[in-house]
């Protein structure tokens, strides 16, 4: 099906309407912005000029223009978003689950910046934000889903019933991964490695963070960051370990194949891995003077 076409006139109207310019958002990005956005709503027909102006023009388009420019990794439009959506992030989360909303919230921050890199590209949630609904209620409707596909995951590992229960399940026998003991000792060598080799600074954020289950406001607060700094290079963190552990695979000798039957096993159960005890210990525990210093201070 053809693609509507958004002419250079509408899409530059349409710019400036959206304070793009503020961002630093290129005009490029921004009329491919508009294209996903009519694709998605005229995927299965071309709309007339008239009907395609009517539609963008009622797009929420500085929402629109502040998502675009986060998925881009402009830092203003980011620290905006953190700023601004951070309240509304938290009082959403907390009306869908009271106990744990704020983890909720946090855990989606990773997403929403891009940690996994595709074709050279940062894959950040916000690009499936077309600008029809307002960020605020797609962010809403986002933390709903995210809260079902929690309970989902976690009536998954319920208890089974007794053996003497009448829903008594028969056992099956279990296909045990011949080379699963090999691939949880090349993964945990290789995160050691890639551990050993950040910076104190990035180790002290993710042993606060993950050990510890410090908010990105304490953690901030006790480095003198940011929030929208700290996820950021926290961020940062997570995609330099997967590259380097990636790289420690290739060493190992494992083909693209192999290496992604490797890191599916373990994704799939890490079983003895603990990223924790990784982080307390050897070279996880070479913090600088400095950084024990703010630790110090941060948890007085």
């Amino acid at each position: 099906m053809p693609q509507p076409a958004i002419d250079d006139a509408l899409a530059g109207r349409l710019y400036e309407r959206a304070g793009a310019e503020r961002w630093g958002l290129k005009r490029e990005l921004w009329a491919e912005t508009l294209q996903a956005s009519a694709g998605r709503a005229f995927a299965d027909r071309v709309p007339a000029p008239r009907e395609l102006d009517r539609y963008l023009t009622a797009l929420h388009l500085e929402d629109l223009a502040i998502a675009c420019a986060c998925a881009a990794g402009h830092d203003a439009a980011w620290e905006h978003f953190v700023r601004e959506q951070r309240p509304i992030l938290y009082r959403s989360a907390a009306a869908i689950d009271a106990a744990s909303g704020r983890e909720l919230a946090d855990s989606l921050y990773a997403d929403l910046y891009g940690v996994t890199v595709r074709g050279g590209a940062r894959q950040s949630l916000f690009r499936h934000f077309h600008g029809r609904s307002s960020l605020a209620t797609w962010l809403r409707a986002v933390l709903a889903q995210r809260h079902i596909d929690r309970i989902r995951a976690s009536r998954r590992v319920e208890p089974l019933p007794d053996d003497e229960s009448p829903r008594a399940i028969a056992s099956r026998p279990e296909n045990v991964d011949p080379e699963r003991s090999r691939y949880l000792a090349l993964i945990e060598r290789a995160l050691a490695h890639a551990l050993a080799g950040l910076a104190a600074r990035d180790r002290l954020r993710l042993g606060c963070y993950y050990a510890q289950s410090m908010t990105l406001a304490k953690l901030g607060q006790m480095l003198g960051e940011h929030e929208a700094t700290v996820s950021r290079h926290l961020a940062r963190t997570r995609r330099t370990i997967r590259e380097e552990i990636e790289r420690q695979l290739r060493i190992e000798g494992l083909g693209d194949a192999e290496m992604a039957q490797c890191l599916e096993s373990v994704l799939d159960d890490a079983g003895p891995i603990d990223l924790s005890r990784m982080l307390a210990s050897g070279e996880a525990r070479k913090e600088s003077e400095s950084d024990r210093s703010v630790l110090r201070r941060g948890t007085l």
